[in-house]
């Protein structure tokens, strides 16, 4: 970085229009997907009905945003390029924010780097353009077209080519453009939606409008949007507390995903990537998640727009909560309830994986059956074929069971119509097959068992006051420094974990007790994980997830495990108690700990059905 000369009195100069403007355009537009978002959301607070976006060039050559909404009028058209013009608010309260846009920054800011024209006509006026290229306006000229708006922005970034060379490639570009539009679309489900690549004239996207109830149209939209098998395996979530509501869905934890691409936020309709809701997201599949799977989720947080503040992101992509707490405490309570709520269900994908993984045999064709038979047949015809077979010596090995010890077989004695079903075998000590109404269903015994004593551990160690503690002989002094407020503002909550911490100095805390169940531990670096997480998330879960794993390797051990041999009695009341427990549905490592197989996919497998 340079330094400037002490020698030297630096000047303070006003920057012209056209280089503020595209300053402005760099915190507004980053990319083609920002200019895509802005142009959308303009179109979504014109109140349009149907909106068609066309890219080609990944959005680099163009990008072009048509809308039946309200329109603007010939003389509207200047101000609208204006900085700081907007038909959206009047200025008296930046707080009561009800549409997408309020600031009047994206049009003059794309504009001031792009090739930009503006068609439009509004009710009971005449069509009007205007373009504008890097900055410079041209007239208002008489045009044709219907109610609505068409923005077309040609050669992004041609007026800064510097720009230019931090973008991504065209297929990057696009999939960012993708995404922009479905995530506003599943905000907006009575809106048609299209996205065309002019490129190669192919539909990217498209969703039409959706009807009925505002949840049945959300659930048909999120469908199109994240697929039909996320719908199967999520949870609906309606909740409200402290002039909150939260709706959406949730999936199931065993339908986990690799990294955080199916989780989608909205904030009174606003797409946003917010670290409070996401943390707090991650705090409500707190335990039921592998270490490295993330969950897939859409939810919205709706409340009065004074309880939150938008106007604290360049791009609006994050929210400020008048209440964070109230709000975070609203999605993880929500969440924990639900997921407890939905007892012993699975992902339907692990059926699905299960019968991918079987190989039948490929069928002969008539031709290859005769062939083979007429090699195997004896040389003369056999007359009365039938007592000749049952004349045929028994050859069978009399050492060989028909049951090896690994596979029991227990009778019918259960009824089938429970949600588990009744148990028929067990595989090698470990694997229960149990028949249902319509299928069949394999649990694994050990992991199932191993999250009913953990779900029982936690019940037990919740209806505590407090998690018993020991005293430290030598009390600990850590210094956290910034972070030391946070921490001591949370003691009382540190108190009932059984962490004693008490002030001790500028940016230090003194550590008295910590949990007795955690044995040994390193008590500077819990606390300093703690601090960040407070700094981070505004709230903390690792001192209840380090009690948590104690809990969990406690029911590992206390489980029965693998390779132990259940009679029928044993593996129904194992079946039983997981229909009861919350969470049953995965193991304590986040895995299922059963799946089903339907009596249609299996008749399908050995070509019963079509």
């Amino acid at each position: 970085m340079t330094r400037h000369d002490l020698n030297i009195r630096p000047r303070i100069r006003q920057l012209d229009e056209a280089t503020a403007n595209r300053i402005a355009a760099g915190e507004v537009v980053e990319r083609p997907a920002s200019a895509v978002k802005e142009l959308v959301e303009n179109a979504l607070d014109a109140g349009a009905t149907r909106i068609d976006i066309a890219i080609a060039g990944g959005g680099k050559r163009l990008i072009r945003v048509s809308d039946d909404g309200c329109g603007m009028a010939p003389e509207d058209l200047p101000l609208a390029l204006a900085r700081h013009a907007t038909s959206k608010i009047d200025g008296s309260d930046l707080l009561d924010i009800r549409s997408f846009g309020f600031r009047g920054e994206a049009l003059p800011s794309l504009g001031a780097v792009a090739r930009l024209s503006i068609t439009s006509r509004a009710a009971g006026t005449d069509a009007a353009r205007i373009t504008v290229e890097g900055g410079r306006i041209g007239p208002v000229r008489p045009a044709a077209g219907n109610r609505g708006t068409v923005v077309e922005l040609r050669d992004l970034f041609f007026a800064t080519p510097a720009r230019l060379r931090f973008l991504r490639g065209d297929r990057a570009e696009t999939q960012a453009i993708a995404e922009v539009v479905r995530r506003l679309s599943m905000a907006e489900p009575a809106v048609a939606f299209t996205l065309t690549d002019e490129d190669d004239a192919r539909i990217l996207f498209r969703a039409d409008a959706e009807q009925g109830e505002l949840f049945d149209a959300l659930s048909a939209r999120i469908a199109r949007v994240m697929g039909r098998e996320f719908i199967e395996n999520a949870i609906p979530i309606d909740a409200s507390r402290d002039g909150l509501r939260l709706t959406g869905l949730a999936a199931l934890p065993t339908y986990s995903r690799g990294a955080a691409v199916a989780q989608h936020l909205y904030v009174n309709g606003r797409p946003v990537r917010d670290k409070l809701l996401t943390g707090a997201l991650r705090a409500g599949y707190f335990d039921v998640l592998p270490q490295g799977r993330h969950p897939a989720a859409v939810l919205f947080v709706d409340c009065d727009p004074q309880g939150v503040d938008v106007n604290v992101h360049p791009a609006k992509a994050e929210v400020r909560f008048r209440e964070p707490d109230a709000a975070r405490g609203l999605v993880v309570a929500s969440l924990r309830h639900a997921l407890a709520a939905a007892g012993h269900r699975a992902s339907s994908t692990g059926g699905a994986a299960t019968l991918a993984a079987f190989r039948p045999e490929p069928r002969p064709s008539p031709a290859a059956s005769l062939a083979a038979w007429q090699a195997q047949a004896p040389l003369a015809p056999l007359t009365n074929a039938a007592p000749g077979l049952a004349e045929a010596p028994a050859t069978w090995p009399e050492a060989a069971p028909m049951f090896p010890a690994a596979a029991r077989v227990e009778p019918a004695a259960e009824p089938t119509d429970a949600p588990l079903g009744a148990a028929r075998a067990q595989l090698h000590e470990n694997w229960i097959i149990a028949q249902t109404a319509d299928g069949i269903v394999i649990v694994d015994q050990h992991a199932a068992h191993e999250r009913l004593v953990y779900e029982r551990l936690k019940a037990q160690a919740a209806a505590a006051a407090r998690i018993p503690s020991q005293a430290l002989l030598i009390p600990e002094i850590v210094e956290l420094g910034e972070g030391t407020e946070r921490l001591l503002a949370m003691a009382e909550d540190l108190d009932r974990l059984g962490l004693v911490v008490e002030p001790f100095g500028p940016g230090c805390v003194v550590v008295r007790e910590i949990p007795a169940a955690l044995g040994r531990l390193d008590v500077a670096a819990l606390l300093r994980d703690i601090a960040d997480d407070l700094a981070d998330a505004g709230a903390s879960d690792r001192l209840q997830g380090r009690l948590d794993a104690v809990l969990s390797s406690m029911a590992c051990h206390g489980s029965v495990r693998s390779g132990r041999s259940l009679n029928a009695q044993e593996m129904n009341a194992l079946l039983r108690e997981m229909e009861r427990t919350p969470r049953s549905g995965q193991c304590n490592h986040g895995r299922p700990t059963w799946v089903e197989l339907k009596l249609s996919d299996i008749e399908r497998l050995f070509g019963r059905k079509d």
